[in-house]
């Protein structure tokens, strides 16, 4: 994928210049610095990235450049593409289930913190340096989540206590992890888990090193801005008021730092009474879809750049493949004049998009270009 800068003022005013007929992505680094601001300012510990989320060089490059030094990293791919962004980033290997090939690779690119969730997969850690961190992943039951990660990963109390202890034994840093699901929009299931967490420890006897409390943090897909502040600040108060000993906290967002430095424009194809043809769909930057539901930030604007306005209804909308399943799962509210050759911004695209882009049937969107100026 290639990326180009433009000193236009909008996504608009380049599309109404080009006119292209291909999808394209739209980064905006002012927004990617003040979301990670946010986290940093806001966040009562230590902020990290978790780059599956979004691995586009311009996206690790722009949180380097706002101060993000620690990554979670999920296979030595990733451990090598953040070491060549930043070659001192501290790296925390939390995918909790490794090969022994990568065992190796994660001791050979100096990670300095890993997690497991089972027995076996601690076993095979046994050859770590001593004194190296190894979190136990928690799971819990805990609804607020668009999907929970809990069908995956994760160790239930009961067995993450013996886990824990059992980390203290083998002479490791002792540590607890969690992930509460995408798009927590309420901060209960943070303080859920963290009142758990609370409780597995005291009863492993363990004095926690830290607490990582995942992602899950929300971005704006047309609900509104999420409050951060209110997540950030229950955090830290039932971490206060449920240990004796209150850990160093950490955070690993993927969605919620990145989401909102990319947008996506895609062109109309075909337009028909009750279905919209666009060059793009769920086997590229709209896979997401597919799980999270319609995005309802998104604006139509004609070749020449101008809004297109006027009532709108639902419309069936399919991607450019010959596949009849690329289609997006809901109608999406489009505006009743909308035209062949007009184009559709969607907004807060950052998350998994650009990931998760195909190949399938040549199509896909690949093309990146750099806004130079606010978004």
């Amino acid at each position: 994928m290639g990326i180009e800068q433009t000193l236009l003022p909008s996504p608009e005013a380049w599309l109404s210049r080009r006119r292209p007929d291909d999808p394209v992505f739209f980064f905006c680094p002012v927004r990617l610095a003040q979301v990670t601001e946010r986290f940093r300012r806001g966040f009562p510990g230590l902020v990290t990235y978790a780059v599956k989320a979004n691995p586009a060089p311009e996206m690790l490059d722009g949180l380097v450049a706002a101060g993000i030094r620690a990554f979670d990293v999920a296979s030595p791919a990733e451990m090598a593409l953040v070491r060549a962004h930043c070659p001192d980033a501290v790296l925390h290997y939390h995918n909790p289930v490794r090969s022994e090939a990568e065992i190796d690779a994660g001791l050979a690119h100096g990670c300095v913190s890993w997690s497991v969730d089972r027995m076996r997969e601690l076993e095979k850690l046994s050859r770590l340096p001593r004194g190296t961190e190894i979190a136990v992943r928690l799971k819990l039951p805990v609804t607020g989540a668009a999907y929970d990660f809990g069908a995956k990963f994760g160790a239930e109390p009961r067995l993450a206590q013996e886990l824990l202890a059992r980390v203290a034994e083998m002479g490791f840093v002792p540590s607890l992890t969690f992930h509460p699901g995408t798009q927590c929009w309420t901060p209960e299931p943070w303080a859920r888990y963290i009142q758990t967490a609370a409780e597995i420890a005291r009863a492993a006897g363990v004095t926690l090193h830290r607490l990582n409390v995942g992602g899950g943090f929300p971005s704006d897909r047309g609900e509104g801005h999420p409050d951060l502040d209110a997540i950030f600040r229950t955090i830290a108060e039932t971490t206060r008021a449920a240990f004796d000993v209150p850990p160093r906290l950490v955070c690993e967002p993927g969605r919620g730092l990145c989401a909102e430095a990319f947008m996506l424009a895609l062109r109309v194809k075909a337009v028909e009474d009750a279905a919209v043809f666009l060059n793009d769909g769920i086997y590229g930057g709209m896979a997401e879809w597919r799980d999270l539901g319609p995005m309802g930030r998104l604006r139509v604007v004609t070749p020449e750049g101008l809004p297109r306005g006027g009532a709108s209804r639902g419309r069936i909308v399919f991607g450019p493949t010959c596949d009849s399943l690329d289609r997006l799962p809901d109608p999406v509210a489009l505006p009743e004049g909308i035209c062949e050759d007009d184009f559709i911004v969607f907004e807060g695209m950052g998350a998994y998009s650009r990931a998760l882009v195909t190949g399938f049937n040549g199509y896909g969107a690949r093309r990146i270009i750099r806004m130079t100026t606010a978004c």
